[in-house]
Formats: structure tokens, sequence, C-alpha cells
């Protein structure tokens, strides 16, 4: 098995970049991102509310209109897309800490969420087009990249607050800033011509939205988003529950296993389930195991306290990092599959677009999964029954793979590539 320096060197020097890009990107965002709560309330005095609003407005921007930055990277081409959404995250992150006002901190935080709108496709089908028959060992390796990102930026944030949240607003924007001058080198200025599509923008969408194998797969993959979005709602909760007096400390724990995982392991599992199984396969497995990983935690433990003993902490902990374990390599065995599978059904045409509507159906399944979650959670406390969290999570994981497996064998996973090959045939 290659490492990852090897398997690094063994791409071209834009899928080189692109990864490099993308643990920028995640760096500046998560150095930021999971201070900016405290910042708004404490640093600013905002109501409650307030700080809702400005936290919701970045999220609605950026779902709700993944779409919209699918379709002008196809029309416009993959660069200018990808490097105005750079600019716009400089702006959005430079207002946010030197603004104070209300309406100000709205626009920025509108700015910030669109910005991850134009550039999130346009990468992801830069990526695709510039791997071709490499496209699930590239995605494996912009994985590594990508987690290895979201675990460095909040250390590197951490450390700056000590000197204030608008040094961190200025060293993200810069970064920002910094990657835009890089990328109008480094980024290539071609683009496949099927991505060129004459029709106009509705008729792209009604080709996408016909696309009836892509929109069942986008269905039908929504419970892995909900799946994995719990490292930040149901497995903090847990942590909490079961250390009250250290669960902060016990979650950023969980952040960091959850992100060595994927540093680690992703490249050896990908490699290995290439060898062992075909990728609709992994892909299912890799759900199924992500719905496995809330199993352990129906053993249940007692609550600790900083008097207890390492025994009594190693036996209520076991089961929370067994879940986020098993969660991280479930996730790390589906996620190249996943990718590459949108490229294929998507046939080749409109890449950036099918990528743009697919992460709209993942955000608003996340959004309503987490509403769900939270129901659930509030149901299991009151009937004194937490152990229904974490079935309900696995069962979501079951039914997932179960209608992804279904997809596989009815060989709707593969009408995108014939509909291509039959698209060219003379």
């Amino acid at each position: 098995m290659k490492s990852l320096a090897a398997q690094f060197r063994s791409f071209n020097g834009c899928l080189r970049f692109l990864m490099v890009q993308q643990f920028t990107i995640n760096t500046a965002f998560y150095m930021l991102m999971p201070y900016l709560a405290v910042h708004l309330a404490d640093g600013l005095g905002l109501a409650a509310w307030s700080v809702g609003l400005v936290l919701g407005v970045r999220n609605f921007t950026q779902q709700g209109m993944f779409l919209v930055g699918g379709t002008l990277a196809d029309r416009l081409g993959h660069k200018p897309v990808i490097m105005t959404g750079c600019v716009l995250r400089t702006v959005g992150f430079g207002l946010l800490g030197c603004v104070g006002s209300l309406p100000a901190l709205v626009v920025a935080s509108a700015a910030t969420g669109f910005a991850g709108a134009l550039f999130n496709p346009a990468v992801r089908a830069c990526l695709a087009e510039e791997a071709g028959e490499r496209r699930v060992e590239a995605f494996a390796a912009f994985n590594v990249f990508y987690q290895a990102g979201m675990f460095v930026g909040p250390l590197v944030g951490l450390a700056l607050l000590a000197a204030d949240f608008r040094f961190i607003c200025s060293v993200a924007a810069m970064l920002f800033l910094a990657l835009t001058l890089v990328q109008v080198r480094l980024l290539p200025t071609r683009q496949d011509a099927s991505q060129a599509e004459p029709d106009g923008v509705p008729a792209n969408w009604r080709t996408v939205v016909a696309n009836r194998p892509f929109l069942l797969f986008s269905l039908a993959m929504i419970g892995s988003y909900v799946l994995s979005f719990q490292v930040y709602l149901a497995l903090p909760l847990q942590a909490h529950r079961a250390a009250p007096d250290g669960g902060d400390a016990v979650t950023t724990a969980l952040f960091a296993v959850s992100a060595a995982v994927s540093v680690a392991g992703q490249l050896k599992i990908t490699a290995w389930a290439e060898a062992h199984w075909s990728s609709q396969r992994a892909l299912v497995y890799g759900i199924a195991l992500m719905g496995a990983a809330f199993l352990p935690l129906l053993l249940g433990t007692t609550p600790v306290t900083r008097d207890s003993s390492p025994l009594t902490w190693a036996a209520a902990l076991t089961p929370l990092l067994a879940a986020v374990t098993v969660l991280g390599l479930g996730t790390a065995l589906a996620y190249p599959f996943e990718m590459d599978t949108v490229v294929s059904l998507a046939g080749g045409r409109l890449v950036a677009t099918h990528y743009g509507l697919y992460n709209t159906v993942a955000g608003l399944g996340i959004t309503l999964g987490n509403l769900a979650t939270g129901a659930v959670w509030d149901a299991a406390d009151r009937l004194g029954l937490p152990e229904l969290t974490w079935w309900a999570l696995a069962t979501t994981g079951g039914i997932c793979a179960g209608c992804v497996g279904l997809l596989a064998r009815s060989g709707r996973l593969s009408a995108g590539t014939e509909r291509k090959l039959t698209a060219v045939a003379p």
C-alpha cells in the first residue's frame, strides 16, 4: 500500500493543489466557526435569537444555494467559480471580525455561506474531471486532507483566540486571499466540453431532475449524512451525559479520534475495498458500518465524576470511543465510492450541477434528521430509555444501506455510465 506521500505525488499538479487547497479551506473555516457563537454572544452582546439568526443565515445560504453554485460551475467553468467563492469567503470572514451591527453580521454570514455553495461543487467536479479513471483514489486522498483541516483548524483557532477573535478572522481571511492568488496560476482553465450545456439553466436543471437514478440515490443517501452529523449532535450530548464534569474535553477527544481514523486509515481502507469488493458493495457496507457504530452505546454506563477511578472512566468512555471510531471507519469506507457514484450517475454531463443538487438534498436531510434525532433524544429522556436514540440511529443506517443496496441490485447505480456510453456510441 502506498503511503500518503507517495499517493499524493502520483497525482498531477492540479489534483495535488486541490487537496492542499481543501486542507487550507477547512483549516481557515474551522479555526473561526467553532468560536463565532461565543464571540457574538459574549464579545458583541447579541441576544440568543440574533446569534441563531447569524449562524442560521450562513447554513441556509450554503445548503440552499449549492445547486446555484454547481450550475454556475458548469456554465462558467470551475476556475472562476472557485476563485469567486474564495474571494467571497475572504470578504465574509473579514467582515465578521470588524463589524458589530446585526445587519452587517447577517451580510457577512450570507457571504460566507454563499462562498461555500460556490466552491464546494466546483472543487469536486474539477477533481473528478482531473482524476479521470482514478476518481476513487483521488477522492480518498482528498478526504484525508479534508479531515486533517477539520482537525487542525479548531486547534489553531484556540491558540489564536488567546490574542483576539478579530485576529482569527484576519488570519482566516488572509488564508482565503492567498488561495485566490495561487488559484490564478495553478487551477486549470480548461473544462470538458460535455459540461458546457447550450440549452440554458432551466433546461440544465430539468436534465438533472429528470435523472431518476441520481435522485433516488440522493434520497437514499440522506440517512448516511444524518448519521455522520451525529459527531456534532448526539455524541457530544452523550459525552456530557457520561461525564458531566468533563464533557467538553471528551467531545474534543471524540473529534480528534474521528479525524485520526480518516487521516490514518482512509487510503488503506479504500485500497482494500477496491481489491475485495465492487464499488457498490463497498458503499453499502460503509453505510451499514456507520449505522452499527451506535450499537456500542446500547451498553449504557453510569455517569462519572472527577473523583471516579480510571477504570470507571474507561468503562464509561469506551462505548463512546468505539462509536466514533466505527463511525469514522464507515464514513471513510463509503465516501470515495459515494463521490464516484455521483459522477457516474451524472454520465459525464453537468457534474457540478449534480453535486450541487446532491449537497442541497443532503443539507435538507441533515436539518430534518437533526430535528428528528433531537425529538427522539428528548422523548427517550422523558421515558428513561436512552437506548431508544441509539436504536433509531442504528436502524437509520440499516434502512439507508438497504435502500442503496436495492438501487445497486436493480442496476440503477450504473445507469449514468450506461447513458454516457450510449450517447457517445457511433
